[in-house]
């Protein structure tokens, strides 16, 4: 029996070798493949099958793009002047986590520009649990996908229910019009 990653990344092929209409406004191309957040280590580790995917020239022929955005908030944080103060009140942080948003966002961007993304490109985007607490997804995806002219992948782990997204099922969810990839049709783990 295939694990819910190896699922996921099937109907991943799936999708990402039909075809690809170029006249869809940016909300209309993010793509959020949903698993359960035990399966983050797994979904690491099979990662690569998702990239064969998209760019095996006998399936869907297109570019990838990987971005991690795991060490994202250490990465923002070590350019803080005032990074030390935070340590001794992280209260002090919460008026610069937009900044941070900022920072989120332009490296996915930064890394797609330097890799040539270009419309026949998958820029996908891993570690968004890391943003948990600092910044929200729902902040982070227009910023993105309003920047690039290709299908945005939103590696999220969470569950999702018609279009209401909950990273990491830990607080309410909100609604975005991503099409959604999951392991199964109707969203839900068994």
């Amino acid at each position: 029996m295939a694990s819910r990653v190896d699922a996921l990344a099937d109907a991943y092929t799936r999708h990402v070798g039909l075809p690809w209409d170029r006249g869809l406004a940016p909300p209309q191309r993010v793509w959020f493949a949903v698993y359960p957040k035990e399966e983050e280590r797994r979904l690491r580790y099979k990662v690569e099958a998702f990239q064969l995917a998209t760019t095996d020239p006998k399936g869907a022929g297109k570019k990838w793009v990987l971005v991690d955005l795991t060490d994202s908030f250490a990465r923002w944080l070590d350019g803080e002047k005032y990074r030390e103060s935070y340590f001794k009140n992280p209260k002090m942080m919460a008026p610069k986590l937009p900044r941070f948003l900022d920072f989120a966002a332009g490296e996915v961007v930064a890394a797609a520009e330097a890799q040539g993304a270009d419309e026949d490109t998958v820029v996908a985007v891993l570690g968004v649990a890391s943003l948990f607490g600092f910044v929200q997804v729902s902040d982070l995806v227009p910023r993105v996908v309003s920047r690039l002219s290709g299908r945005l992948l939103v590696f999220f782990p969470g569950s999702r229910e018609g279009n209401v997204y909950k990273l990491l099922d830990a607080r309410e969810g909100w609604n975005y019009l991503a099409t959604p990839i999951t392991a199964f049709d109707d969203g839900s783990a068994p």
